[in-house]
């Protein structure tokens, strides 16, 4: 009987955490920008007794992501894809945003779903950011969706972008909806496809924000959320585990923001103060 296969594209603490719910007796396969940070965390796996191997992988690069699918396809059956991968804005410029979370993301998932073995599913690890975007007008909603992906980055209103955070929005958003419009086509495989936007989520990253030059911004915030309080990545890993599990196959094409109520806020809250700045 063939292997099941887990592969998360990304192995921060938040992919970590979904892999160690979903990847129980199954071959899970790191890919990462950096194939020490990878190997250092299948070492904590293995330890605790999960099967793993890891590769490098760019996820801005189709090359890679087409390495990616042939070296996860010859470990066994895709059951589980996660892409916990991206880059921030205060990571990147523009167009490196655009090419590895809008471009890359996109990628990814179209090639997945080439592959994904029946009754499969796929978390595409999202952010609050994309729901801080005002609404677009249907024409960039159906182009982000459904425009090959080799020419998404042509795109003219996608072109015209000059700012990092309005580059990592549109990817955001971009997720979103190319997770809806790969559900039809995961479906055609009885496989589902989600995403999900954490809002403040406590990782390294994180935690240096929280105690770094910016902090004072960033424990506001906070303050200004109804939940009062950062989420973890055990929280989102519970979130995905649920909806990768028999009991989420009634949804799919779905986003679901795990954020303690932060974008509402913004919208309509303690925090609108942020839509100066965003």
């Amino acid at each position: 009987m063939a292997k099941k296969v887990v592969v998360l594209v990304g192995a921060g603490s938040i992919g970590i955490a979904i892999a160690r719910r979903v990847g129980v007796g199954k071959h899970v396969v790191l890919a990462d920008y950096s194939l020490v940070n990878a190997e250092a965390q299948a070492k904590v796996l293995e330890d605790a007794g999960f099967e793993c191997s890891t590769i490098k992988c760019d996820l801005g690069s189709k090359e890679d992501i087409l390495a990616l699918v042939d070296y996860a396809t010859s470990k066994g059956e895709v059951k589980y894809l996660v892409n916990a991968a991206g880059v921030s804005p205060s990571q990147a410029p523009v167009e490196e945003i655009l090419r590895v979370d809008l471009y890359g993301t996109s990628v990814l998932l179209e090639e997945f779903g080439k592959v994904i073995t029946e009754g499969g599913s796929g978390i595409i690890i999202s952010s609050q950011s994309g729901h801080r975007l005002p609404a677009l007008p249907q024409e960039q909603n159906d182009a982000l969706a459904m425009t090959p992906c080799d020419e998404l980055l042509q795109l003219p209103f996608i072109k015209d972008i000059d700012d990092t955070l309005k580059a990592y929005q549109y990817s955001k958003r971009c997720n979103v909806l190319r997770v809806m419009y790969e559900a039809t086509r995961w479906g055609r495989r009885s496989a589902t496809v989600n995403s999900i936007s954490p809002g403040i989520i406590i990782t390294p990253l994180a935690n240096d924000e929280l105690h770094g030059p910016r902090k004072d911004g960033y424990l506001r915030m906070i303050e200004g959320m109804p939940a009062r309080r950062a989420g973890t990545p055990d929280e989102v890993g519970d979130l995905a585990e649920f909806l990768m599990s028999s009991r989420g196959r009634f949804i799919s094409g779905a986003d679901l923001l795990i954020d303690g109520g932060c974008t509402a806020s913004y919208w309509y809250g303690d925090l609108q103060y942020l839509k100066a700045t965003h």
